[in-house]
């Protein structure tokens, strides 16, 4: 995928960024949320990346800052949500890609772990470690068993995990138990 140019995506871009999210899903709940992540100060400082084939903006990543609960030093971390594809653009890489240059600026900028609640085959591909419930790292709203693979940390340091445990605690507008059924 040499065709692609991966970017920050500016004020400017919220155009495209919708775009993106509304063809991805088919539907507009991810364009709502991602519009209330980009406005949300809890969410801060956001990464907010764009793929571009040519002109065209065909894919989008969010990472949103969070917190573990009662945790005042806290590491920084963040919250992958969401991630999105159009369509006829699925399945050749775009997708890693993004996730790969979220998480170089997301360890460039200090951040200690990354959390997404994902497809359960999808992101160990790119060093997710699921089940992150059992590893200490309970999710904002509770994951049904069944889905518990599906609630994932991908560790930037190698000590972060060790260090700290607790809720996880994400941005004010991600934080309604609808965004947390699988």
């Amino acid at each position: 995928m040499h065709d692609i140019l991966i970017r920050d995506a500016e004020r400017s871009d919220f155009d495209d960024v919708m775009q993106v999210e509304k063809e991805a899903f088919g539907y507009e709940k991810e364009a709502n949320l991602v519009s209330q992540l980009l406005e949300d100060e809890s969410a801060e400082p956001i990464i907010s990346l764009l793929a571009f084939k040519g002109d065209e903006a065909v894919g989008h990543i969010l990472f949103t800052r969070a917190t573990i609960d009662g945790n005042n030093g806290s590491p920084l971390i963040y919250l992958l949500a969401p991630l999105a594809i159009k369509p006829e653009y699925q399945r050749q890489g775009i997708g890693g890609m993004l996730i790969n240059e979220g998480l170089r600026k997301l360890k460039a900028n200090g951040a200690e772990m990354v959390f997404v609640l994902g497809h359960e085959s999808y992101y160990p591909r790119y060093g997710f470690k699921q089940d992150a419930g059992s590893m200490g790292f309970a999710a904002p709203y509770p994951i049904p068993e069944e889905h518990a693979g599906a609630w994932m940390v991908y560790p930037l340091s190698s000590k972060a995990v060790n260090r700290i445990k607790g809720r996880v605690v994400c941005a004010d507008a991600l934080n309604k138990p609808e965004h947390w059924r699988e």
